[in-house]
């Protein structure tokens, strides 16, 4: 069977590719850049190349995209580009050539408003039932491909999994705020708790959607690390996030102590991948209690595949400001 792995010289992308390649399945990679990981050389913007890409394949995954750092650097026609009119080529070339199963890693992002809740009010529970109110024209732009997914669907029969992945990038964050209040190390390990999961975690949702997306035809789901938190936490995470963590993880706080690390005061949001474990019968392996005992092994506490693909970064450029420009459009 066919497998079409857009943005495989990017991160999600080789990961996927690294694995497929290691399973024998012998995957098509798309990229507009040469890598090892790459077949094909072109964009996804091409639909003449991609409907030569998509010859014989019965699996995509689309990973292509620009990325929320891109904003600063990047008009807003090029978001429309490649993230709705690639999708968009993508979808009805897959059509074209009898696609089983279309997979699009969409992203947390598309929430943007809705995790932020009133100073008052509790951290928000995120699932599938939030209504996005994107931000920014990354956000915009990852939620109508999302719906150009479900349209495909709904008109022409596509079976399409949107996986609303959070964070999984290991490059440094791109708020200079969080990068000055901790050691990155920290900053990532506390994103395990409610907004962050490993690229090997990442893949396997992946595998597992395309397997399952021929039964369920379409959804959407959020991807993230399992969180120790209930919603009856929301309300105390906003007020002693160390608290409550110290209650669900106690493990944790001679680990951080021993790191001179700190835990967030307070939590605003926290993903709930239990739709995404139901559906699709995906089981993550890397939580923050995994993290805490690596930690304490004296271990990476990545995977070794997240070690093998390493960091791609967003730029070509470097700026005076730090890793990312700070102006946005």
């Amino acid at each position: 069977m066919g497998i079409l792995v857009t943005g495989s010289a990017g991160h999600l992308g080789e990961a996927l590719m690294r694995t497929l390649v290691a399973q024998g399945r012998n995957p098509v990679g798309l990229d507009r850049l040469a890598s090892p990981f790459t077949t094909h050389v072109g964009s996804i913007t091409d639909r003449a190349f991609v409907a030569r890409c998509l010859r014989g394949v019965r699996t995509v995954f689309h990973a292509a995209t620009l990325h929320k750092p891109h904003v600063a650097t990047h008009a807003r026609q090029d978001f429309i580009d490649t993230t709705i009119t690639g999708t968009l080529n993508l979808l009805e070339e897959a059509v074209t050539a009898g696609v089983d199963a279309f997979v699009y890693t969409s992203t947390t992002s598309v929430f943007g408003g809705a995790l932020t809740p009133a100073p008052d009010a509790p951290a928000a529970w995120v699932t599938e039932d939030v209504v996005p109110v994107p931000k920014n024209i990354y956000g915009v732009t990852k939620a109508a491909a999302e719906d150009l997914c479900q349209l495909l669907h709904r008109h022409d029969g596509l079976a399409c999994i949107v996986l609303r992945t959070s964070r999984f990038f290991p490059e440094a964050d791109d708020d200079p705020a969080a990068r000055d209040a901790y050691a990155d190390a920290n900053l990532k390990a506390n994103e395990y708790l409610h907004r962050r999961a490993d690229l090997e975690d990442i893949v396997q949702a992946h595998l597992r959607a395309a397997a399952c997306a021929p039964r369920l035809g379409f959804g959407r789901y959020i991807v993230s690390a399992t969180t120790p938190f209930t919603p009856a936490d929301m309300p105390a995470l906003r007020a002693d996030a160390p608290g409550v963590v110290l209650r669900r993880v106690p493990a944790y706080a001679p680990e951080y102590a021993r790191r001179g690390w700190t835990m967030a005061p307070q939590i605003d949001r926290v993903y709930d991948n239990a739709r995404a474990r139901t559906d699709l019968d995906w089981h993550p392996r890397y939580d923050f209690s995994y993290v805490i005992d690596r930690l304490r092994a004296g271990e990476d506490v990545r995977s070794p595949l997240a070690r093998a693909v390493g960091a791609k970064g967003y730029h070509a450029e470097t700026f005076a400001e730090g890793p990312y420009p700070v102006r946005a459009r």
